[in-house]
């Protein structure tokens, strides 16, 4: 087990999703946690039930709804909350933030807010000025300097129910990969890290798009050798992608790419492999995300992406036709077979 928190300040968590629950139980091995939920209801839920998405809260958890109060308490804090949520958030809690603070994030998601409007449902360009990682949201929207991200499979089920799990937490400062390794390491859970924080970042993106693929494929009984071919392909896909946006190959090939890759497409504990195999199943998009708890980002990645890959020239057929499938009406079945016959000859040509 790692040590305590040598400062013995509590350490914050904002958000109070099943991940960010997760997250929360993790640090609470080792440290005192404050962890913000938005509504109040859900803070009293927590304190009177001890629960949280289903998750029984460790009791060094201390829930709270008072952002100020978590910023002075708290030097080292884990953002954990939905993309579409994120700039918002750092807008509200950054009035309290300090450069001492040490915030590490957990959102698996891209920020389009600086977009141009309309350019989401447009023809307008959209191009990586336009859209950001959440440690770039953190820069633009705080003082914060130390910022890192976590990535990896961790679905939130396995972590909460003690599975043996790793994550990679990444950083362009190693102290802030170190406290993330000193605080989150234990007996079942390892903490790799990682220089390539862009990198680590889009692989946590990128995967939930080959996710949603794989759900379908399930949804349609196709068995084992497709959804390796899928992996596969979509692995070199990310790659592509990845390398556009400012990542390095080797990001892809590790944990927080090909393991979170492999967990995610082979999970029904996933909420994006959900969505692929409900939409298999004749279910309607709209209907499908309007049932679900939690947002599956991978849905406004494909639609983020498909922009992005066409804007710079990056070959992403797996990324183009679930576009096609979820908003432009193409059938799952359709889509499968523009897949099997795109001409591709070349294994790997990136290497």
């Amino acid at each position: 087990m790692a040590s305590k928190n040598s400062s013995n300040k509590p350490i914050g968590v904002v958000g109070s999703g099943s991940f960010g629950a997760a997250v929360a139980n993790l640090l609470a091995q080792n440290n005192e946690v404050l962890m913000y939920a938005r509504r109040k209801e859900v803070v009293e839920d927590m304190l009177q039930n001890r629960v949280c998405h289903g998750h029984t809260l460790h009791e060094r958890i201390t829930p709270t709804n008072d952002l100020k109060y978590l910023a002075e308490q708290c030097e080292i804090i884990f953002p954990v909350i939905p993309s579409a949520n994120f700039r918002e958030m750092m807008k509200q809690l950054s009035p309290y933030l300090h450069p001492y603070h040490m915030l590490i994030h957990g959102t698996k998601g891209l920020d389009t807010s600086l977009a141009p409007s309309g350019a989401m449902e447009s023809g307008a360009k959209l191009t990586r000025e336009h859209v950001k990682t959440m440690s770039e949201v953190i820069r633009e929207e705080s003082v914060v300097v130390r910022i890192g991200c976590l990535a990896g499979p961790n679905l939130a089920r396995e972590l909460a129910d003690g599975h043996p799990a790793a994550t990679v937490v990444a950083s362009h400062f190693d102290e802030v990969i170190h406290e993330g390794q000193r605080l989150l390491r234990s007996d079942r859970f390892q903490v790799y890290g990682s220089a390539d924080l862009i990198g680590i970042e889009l692989c946590g993106v990128l995967k939930n798009i080959i996710a949603i693929a794989s759900g379908a494929l399930s949804g349609m009984d196709l068995g084992e050798n497709a959804r390796a071919l899928l992996i596969s392909r979509g692995m070199v896909e990310m790659i592509y992608l990845g390398r556009a946006l400012g990542g390095n190959t080797q990001a892809f090939i590790g944990l927080a790419g090909v393991g979170d890759l492999v967990a995610t497409c082979s999970s029904k504990l996933s909420r994006n492999y959900s969505v692929g195999f409900r939409l298999a199943k004749g279910e309607k998009l709209n209907d499908i995300i309007g049932s679900m708890d939690e947002i599956a980002e991978g849905v406004n990645t494909v639609r983020i992406m498909k922009k992005l890959a066409d804007h710079y020239k990056v070959r992403a057929p797996i990324t183009e036709v679930l576009h096609k499938v979820l908003f432009e009406d193409m059938t799952v079945q359709e889509a499968l077979q523009y897949l099997m016959k795109f001409p591709l000859n070349t294994d790997i040509d990136f290497i």
